[in-house]
C-alpha cells in the first residue's frame, strides 16, 4: 500500500483548541443570559456552550479561558469560536481584537488497511516505545519521537493519532507508522 493512500485514509475526529478574553466573567449570568449553555458547577466549573454548525462545545471558565473541542476540523473550531465571540460581544463583553486561538490536540484516525500482528509489533517497534497489554487495552500504544504523537494502533489495521498540534503531523505519523510497520514485513 502506498503512503499516499494511507495518508488519504485520516479522518479528523476532534480538534482542541484554547484561547481566552483576558478579562473575568459571571459564569451564572452568563448561563442565563445566553442559549444553548449548561452551568452546573457542582459538577464542572465552567459553563458549556454547545454550537450545532459547526458541532463543538466550548467551555468557558470564570477566569475568560475558553477551550473549545469536538469540531472535526481547525476551521470548524475558529467558526465555533467566533460564533461564542459574537454571543459574548452582543452581551456586551469587550473581546481582544484578534484573540489567539492555540491548537492544543488534534485527534484523528486512519486505516493501514491490513491486519496487524500487534505482539509481533510490539518486540518489532521497540519496548521502549510502545505500552501493550491486551488484557488492559486493546491496541498497542506506539510513542513517537517525530512528529511527537501517541498512536493506537489494533489488530484490524485501524490507528488514532493523538497529540498532533496540526493536520501535517497526523499525516506524518501515519506514513512513519506505515514506514515501520512494513520495514518489519508485518503489513499485510
Amino acid at each position: 500500500m502506498s503512503g499516499t493512500d494511507v495518508v488519504e485514509s485520516i479522518e479528523i475526529q476532534n480538534v482542541v483548541a484554547s484561547t481566552g478574553i483576558e478579562q473575568e466573567l459571571d459564569l451564572k449570568s452568563l448561563s442565563l443570559d445566553m442559549a444553548g449553555t449548561e452551568y452546573n458547577p457542582d459538577n464542572f466549573p465552567g459553563l458549556v456552550y454547545r454550537t450545532s454548525d459547526p458541532k463543538s462545545a466550548c467551555l468557558v471558565f470564570r477566569s475568560g479561558k475558553i477551550v473549545c473541542t469536538g469540531a472535526d476540523s481547525v476551521d470548524g473550531v475558529h467558526a465555533a469560536l467566533d460564533i461564542l465571540f459574537e454571543e459574548l460581544s452582543g452581551l456586551g463583553i469587550p473581546l481582544p481584537d484578534e484573540p489567539v486561538i492555540t491548537v492544543q490536540n488534534i485527534v484523528s484516525s486512519a486505516d493501514l488497511r491490513s491486519n496487524l500482528n500487534l505482539n509481533a509489533l510490539a518486540i518489532g517497534l521497540g519496548l521502549e516505545d510502545v505500552e501493550y497489554e491486551p488484557e488492559q487495552f486493546p491496541g498497542l500504544v506506539y510513542r513517537l519521537e517525530e512528529p511527537s504523537v501517541v498512536v493506537l494502533m489494533f489488530g484490524s489495521g485501524k490507528v488514532v493519532i493523538t497529540g498532533a498540534k496540526e493536520v501535517a503531523q497526523a499525516e506524518q505519523a501515519i506514513q512513519v507508522v506505515r514506514d515501520e510497520v512494513q520495514k518489519l514485513g508485518l503489513l499485510g
